[in-house]
């Protein structure tokens, strides 16, 4: 097969697999937005304190419905430990609101078989009880406070997370059982849904494009020789080794990543490597220079090394007990190649969420102006002022920021931010 043939098998590939999973990305979001929008975090912040069994327990469900991307988890993530609560128990709610959240499961389903989807939950719940176990004593209280000393420090004198004593800028708190009924709730349901879309739409697009194109151009010995097989147990020790190092380097992260995981599945990789591949989105190499901004370098490749070694383990452990309860590994080539379009239930599906989809795009665009959310002008997130991350102030307009990578790109377009107003200090990390 020439050049052009390939590519064009591979773009053809891409989009099949974005079509088969439209409906389940259009439910998971909107099931995330409406989450974040009815679900108060005020609770969770004063309840992380420790990380004992039962808040580890709690940090995990609330992580769940507090879905959102890789970016945005590590943003409040940051917040939630700067406010009091343990480190440890905070990177398990970050491992818990990225890996463990219903539209990474739908699209694994869809792709690549129940058996992933599974994996999904029961590798995401050893992997928090590895870290239960680990993160306290090998991220233990003396490297907390070296990342919460990095934290409060900030390039220009302030402090590194925002104090909003005196400026209330937020509407009161609804409760959820109004606010599920009011026209205003859902449109604050729908700006979070079409705002995380918007900060993910890159990530998505690379992810299907890549895997269409792996599948499309790398022949099967290229992923024989990367990943040792027919090896046994040595081999998938190997594969979920080998698995998060791919992760680190693909530079993509949340739901994105599915995709690729689809292509190593089909180019033969262990099911363990794949599951340890989809769950080290958290150590996407971006997200890495986040976290180095945030605790900075020492604590940040001890946090390589535990997430590392947790979903490793968690790989493997998972593809060993599936193995014990005799739960079959999908076929490979149930994977990617066995996608098509055309009309059946998948298309009626996809018509149903486009159509709900331009209903929340509706209620984005005709919501009324609110004091209590804001929208991040550089990725298009939407933000809760008073937890916003970051805030910036230029010719006497307020800008906030889903995280401090994205103020520091404004800053870049800009120019240095202005002084901070009297009694507010403005995250600069």
């Amino acid at each position: 097969m020439d050049f052009w043939a390939s590519l064009g098998a591979g773009l053809t590939e891409a989009f099949a697999m974005f079509w088969e999973t439209l409906w389940a990305l259009v439910l998971g979001f909107g099931l995330s937005g409406a989450v974040q929008a009815f679900v108060s975090r005020e609770r969770m912040q004063r309840a992380l304190g420790d990380h004992r069994p039962r808040t580890i327990v709690r940090a995990s469900l609330w992580g769940i419905v507090s879905s959102s991307c890789s970016y945005a988890s590590a943003a409040l993530t940051k917040t939630l430990f700067a406010r009091g609560a343990d480190f440890a128990t905070s990177l398990i709610f970050m491992i818990a609101s990225t890996n463990l959240v219903i539209e990474l499961g739908l699209v694994l389903w869809l792709l690549m078989g129940w058996q992933f989807a599974l994996a999904e939950f029961v590798g995401g719940a050893i992997m928090i009880a590895l870290l239960g176990l680990l993160a306290p004593r090998l991220l233990g209280p003396r490297l907390a406070a070296d990342a919460r000393a990095h934290l409060q420090q900030a390039p220009n004198g302030h402090a590194g997370e925002a104090d909003h004593t005196g400026h209330d800028h937020a509407e009161a708190d609804v409760p959820m059982r109004s606010a599920i009924r009011s026209r205003a709730g859902w449109s604050d349901a729908a700006a979070y849904t079409v705002s995380d879309l918007r900060m993910l739409w890159k990530e998505l697009l690379i992810g299907f494009l890549v895997a269409g194109l792996l599948a499309a151009f790398v022949p099967a010995t290229v992923w024989q020789a990367v990943f040792v097989t027919g090896g046994g147990f040595w081999s998938s020790l190997e594969n979920v080794i080998v698995g998060p190092f791919l992760a680190i380097i693909s530079f993509v992260c949340s739901v994105g990543n599915v995709p690729l995981a689809a292509a190593l599945w089909h180019g033969g990789i262990s099911f363990g490597g794949v599951v340890s591949f989809v769950f080290a989105d958290l150590i996407a190499l971006p997200l890495l220079l986040v976290y180095r901004r945030y605790f900075g370098g020492r604590v940040t490749l001890r946090i390589l090394g535990v997430f590392w070694l947790t979903m490793s383990a968690a790989g493997l452990a998972v593809e060993y007990l599936f193995r014990l309860v005799r739960i079959p590994e999908p076929d490979t080539r149930d994977a990617v190649s066995h996608l098509a379009i055309g009309w059946n239930l998948t298309t009626w599906l996809n018509i149903a969420a486009l159509v709900a989809f331009g209903i929340l795009v509706w209620l984005f665009r005709t919501r009324a102006e609110s004091t209590r959310y804001a929208i991040d002008p550089v990725c298009g997130m939407q933000v809760e002022i008073a937890n916003a991350p970051a805030h910036r102030r230029l010719d006497g307009v307020d800008h906030w920021f889903c995280s401090d990578s994205c103020a520091l790109k404004w800053d870049r377009a800009h120019g240095a931010p202005s002084a901070p107003e009297p009694g507010r200090r403005h995250s600069l990390l």
